[in-house]
Parts: C-alpha cells; sequence; structure tokens
C-alpha cells in the first residue's frame, strides 16, 4: 500500500523542483491535449513556447508583448505573495485592478482634455488609492468582524465586474462615440497616456512599477523586520503572537499593499496598452497573478520569471490560435495546468511516499 508520509520539515529541493516539474508535466499534458484536438502537438508546443521569442516572422512584434504582459501579472503578483505568505488569502486582486484603471482612468477623463505634466502621476496616485480602497473593504471585514476574506474579496470582484460595466456604458462613456460603449481612449491624450519609454520595446511605467516592486519586495522580506514578521505569521502564528507581531495590522498592510499595486497595474494597463476602459477591459490578471505567485515560490525573483513565462503562453497562446486554429478555451486549459500540476507536486514538499510492506500490528 502507497501512502503520504508527513515530513518533519519542507524539503527545500522539493521546493524548488516542484515548478519545474510542473512546467514539464504541463507541456506534456498539453501536448496530449492538443493532438487529440487533431493538431501537431510538437508543433503546438513549439508555437507557444518558442515562436514568440525566437521566430524571425513574430518575433519582432512578441518580444515587446511579453514585458506588457508581463509588467501586470509581476505588479499584482507581488502584492499578493506578501499576504499569501503571512497566510492572507487576497483572492480579489481582479476586482482591485478595475477599480484601480477607473478610479485612473476617471480622474484623467474628468480634466480632459486639459494638458498636465504632472496628469500620469497624479493618476498612478488614484490608481492606486482605487485598488487600495477596494482591498480595505474585506480587510477591515476580517479584522473587524472575523469574516472570510477569500469570500469577501472574490465577491467583491463581480461588484467591481458590474461597476465596469456601467462606467463603460454609462458616466465614462465617450461622448463622441456615436452610443457605442467604452470611454476615450487614452491614447489620444498625451498627458494621460502610459507610453512606452523606449519605442518598439514594451517597457512602460508599468513594467518599470513593476521591476521596482520586485526589488522592494526582495529588501523587504529578506532585509526588514516587517519581512521577518510577515514569514514568521505564515509559519508559526502562535510564535508571530509571542514575537509581538499584530495581526490585524499585518492584515491591513498585506490587504493594502496587494490592493495599490493591482489598482497600478489596473491603472498601467488602461493608460497604455488597453487604451480605454471597456465593458471587456478585466482580462483576467488578477486570477492568472494567483498562478505566477505560487509559480514563483512567492518569492520576488520566482515572481518575476514565473510572470515572464506566463506571459509568454499569453501570446503563444494567441500565436497558436492564430496560426494553428487551436480553439482559446484549450490555451486557457493549458494555462490551468500549470497550477494544477504545481499544487500536485507541491504536496512532495511537505509528504513522502512510503510502500507498506504489512499490516501494522
Amino acid at each position: 500500500m502507497i501512502r503520504l508520509e508527513r515530513r518533519p520539515a519542507p524539503s527545500k529541493s522539493w521546493t524548488y523542483l516542484a515548478p519545474l516539474l510542473a512546467v514539464l508535466a504541463t507541456m506534456i499534458a498539453g501536448a496530449i491535449m492538443f493532438a487529440l484536438l487533431g493538431k501537431d502537438p510538437f508543433l503546438a508546443i513549439k508555437t507557444i513556447f518558442w515562436d514568440p521569442i525566437f521566430s524571425p516572422q513574430f518575433g519582432s512584434y512578441s518580444r515587446p508583448q511579453l514585458l506588457i504582459k508581463a509588467g501586470p501579472l509581476i505588479l499584482i503578483a507581488i502584492g499578493l505573495s506578501l499576504g499569501f505568505r503571512a497566510g492572507i488569502w487576497n483572492i480579489g486582486a481582479e476586482g482591485q485592478y478595475i477599480m484601480g484603471a477607473l478610479a485612473g482612468a476617471g480622474l484623467a477623463l474628468a480634466l480632459y482634455p486639459m494638458e498636465l505634466p504632472i496628469l500620469l502621476p497624479l493618476m498612478v496616485i488614484a490608481g492606486a488609492l482605487g485598488g487600495w480602497a477596494w482591498a480595505m473593504i474585506p480587510g477591515l471585514l476580517r479584522t473587524m468582524f472575523n469574516t472570510n476574506e477569500i469570500l469577501v474579496s472574490l465577491l467583491l470582484v463581480y461588484v467591481a465586474e458590474q461597476i465596469l460595466s456601467a462606467a463603460a456604458v454609462g458616466f465614462l462613456r465617450n461622448p463622441e462615440g456615436g452610443g457605442f460603449p467604452g470611454s476615450r481612449n487614452l491614447q489620444g491624450y498625451p498627458s494621460a497616456h502610459n507610453a512606452e519609454i523606449i519605442a518598439n520595446s514594451g517597457i512602460h511605467w508599468g513594467v518599470v512599477a513593476a521591476l521596482i516592486a520586485v526589488i522592494a519586495a526582495y529588501v523587504l522580506l529578506q532585509r526588514h523586520v516587517l519581512g521577518f514578521h510577515i514569514k514568521l505569521a505564515g509559519e508559526a502564528p502562535r510564535a508571530a503572537k509571542l514575537a509581538g507581531v499584530n495581526p490585524a495590522r499585518l492584515i491591513l498592510f498585506c490587504m493594502g499593499v496587494s490592493g495599490t499595486l493591482a489598482g497600478m497595474a489596473g491603472l498601467f494597463e488602461v493608460a497604455g496598452p488597453a487604451g480605454k476602459i471597456s465593458i471587456d477591459f478585466g482580462a483576467g490578471y488578477g486570477f492568472t497573478a494567483i498562478i505566477v505567485a505560487f509559480l514563483g515560490r512567492l518569492h520576488p525573483v520566482g515572481i518575476l520569471l514565473a510572470g515572464l513565462l506566463m506571459a509568454l503562453t499569453y501570446i503563444g497562446g494567441e500565436l497558436a490560435q492564430l496560426m494553428l486554429s487551436l480553439p482559446a478555451a484549450a490555451i486557457q486549459a493549458f494555462q490551468g495546468m500549470l497550477l494544477f500540476f504545481l499544487l500536485a507536486f507541491d504536496v512532495f514538499s511537505h509528504y513522502r511516499l512510503r510502500i507498506a510492506t504489512g499490516r501494522a500490528a
């Protein structure tokens, strides 16, 4: 009989090996799925993982897109990872992303067509505050009434989506848009446009913010007492209380940081690549960032690499849909396999397989 036996301490080797095995297993399972759909599995995997970077035909377009897609994923995942390390589960980053975009874009549209050099920085602050305020709802309810932040933050995503729809067809709709839903395009409003810093590089201020967040999170976790409190609260809650960690403050801090970064990601997206508020603005970055956070082992450098990998599957998936006529649902299933296999292999970080040779007396 095969059974799982708990390890005395988590295995460091399995902790780092699990993401690599998850990626490999995802490729194998994905190849089988693509074969069942009647597509060449090797060509499909090559199209997703190789062509966006190295293809002479598509690389010049796809390489900048890699940074554009990875920026919001990394920024959101960094914020989520701090809470996850402390045992605080913010699952509503998608809603905070949307509310940040609405707050920042709303400020720009309220001032349209005024040209202000400080407009984009003000939009960033508004977006950060929008995401922070939305995250404070489950944070305050958790600290004051001991509600479940998982359910509250998740349900608030649907509220945010309804507000987004109301904005796109109502109070933020372009008055010169002929009645079509959607706001003015901020790409045509120079002061509010989050343009590329270097032309055709994919690097805009959202990508810069993501890199700064990676560095700041690393310093916080490795060099600051607050980072020690975050790790201690997640690994040994009782010891954290004895060490003087205030649970309510930690919850509000982690929820606030994750909401702030998600709101900033939404603002950078709406002022840059997306360009405007639309009904389908919520692209699922908030949910995908959860996969990125765990694939990166909740470590800032790991999240940076995982964000680039997940962005690659986005771009490669779009390319596979175009070139191989793969259905969008198959690409989404392929991306979801990453989290499934990561959770499966992560079991071996805490447990080992044992084969029972005889019946216990």
